[in-house]
């Protein structure tokens, strides 16, 4: 295969049963739909293949696992290395047990929440809340409405960089607020979570309380990356970011959500280097404002141009 310069591209692992494709777009994988392309895009068949990919890959590239893109910004120059997409075989939710399931890393915690709502197990619904993946939140303990992952994993089962399986118990994921301890490079690829037992109708009420709350105050179905910044100590960030005057503020093609300050938008042609820019006049002008520092929450990715 030849590049746009005509020279070879020889894939980093040969006769993968999956699709390995290079230089391949990623903006239509992310919630900003904006960014450049990864080296490679790797989509395993199955556990097996992503094992053999990444024991022959044997460290040569650097890997990144991508899941729905919720909470990312794929800069403009793109990701080096091999970029991990799980599919449809990394989606299977079952009840295992009077409170417990499993889920495949590629499946979205809504479903988990769903899933565990009817089965009656109760503790999961602020999932329903969170547009991201499971292998998404257990590598970034995400939460909302005072939950987090951390609160109901039990253990993931995870493919370390040079292609090992190995089973991580929360205690060994070393949870702190949107951060784990997974080793950089490794793949999520089923998590197993536990709750306690409720009444489905009870537990339904709760997750059409969180979404028509997340309805009414975010923008959903912006081109957008979820909650920008953590939450400070005692602060809330939308509450910061509104006090420096930053509502509706607009960087190029980004700009700061009228409805929910703690959210950038792609207005429609924004470039990753303009919302990413947009974030740290964010950041700049809250300090100077109120002497908060704000930290990302967004994962930022890739190569700058």
């Amino acid at each position: 295969m030849n590049d746009k310069d005509g020279a070879d591209i020889r894939p980093p692992v040969e006769g993968v049963r999956g699709k390995l494709t290079p230089n391949a777009p990623l903006a239509k994988h992310v919630w900003f739909k904006s960014g450049g392309n990864a080296d490679w895009l790797f989509e395993p068949a199955d556990v097996n293949d992503l094992k053999d990919f990444l024991t022959r890959l044997d460290g040569k590239l650097p890997v990144m696992a991508l899941g729905v893109g919720s909470n990312m910004i794929i800069r403009d120059g793109g990701v080096p290395g091999v970029v991990i997409k799980l599919g449809k075989p990394f989606t299977e939710v079952e009840v295992t047990g009077e409170t417990t399931l499993q889920a495949g890393a590629a499946a979205p915690v809504s479903i988990v929440a769903r899933r565990a709502g009817k089965a009656g197990i109760d503790g999961l619904s602020f999932f329903i809340g969170i547009p991201g993946s499971v292998g998404g939140v257990t590598r970034m303990n995400g939460g909302c409405y005072g939950r987090e992952t951390c609160d109901v994993l039990v253990e993931a089962d995870v493919i370390l960089p040079n292609g090992t399986f190995a089973t991580l118990s929360n205690a060994d994921l070393e949870y702190t607020y949107r951060h784990s301890a997974l080793p950089e490079g490794s793949v999520v690829v089923a998590v197993r979570f536990e709750g306690y037992p409720g009444d489905p109708a009870t537990i339904k009420a709760e997750m059409d309380r969180i979404s028509s709350q997340r309805k009414d105050s975010q923008p959903i179905g912006s081109m957008t990356g979820g909650s920008t910044f953590k939450n400070p100590p005692g602060h809330s960030s939308w509450k910061l970011v509104d006090d420096a005057g930053l509502r509706g503020f607009k960087n190029g093609g980004a700009q700061v959500s009228e409805k929910h300050c703690n959210f950038l938008i792609n207005t429609g042609n924004a470039t990753s280097t303009e919302i990413e820019g947009l974030g740290e006049i964010v950041r700049e002008k809250v300090l100077a404002n109120s002497g908060i520092q704000l930290e990302w929450e967004i994962r930022r990715v890739g190569r700058a141009l």
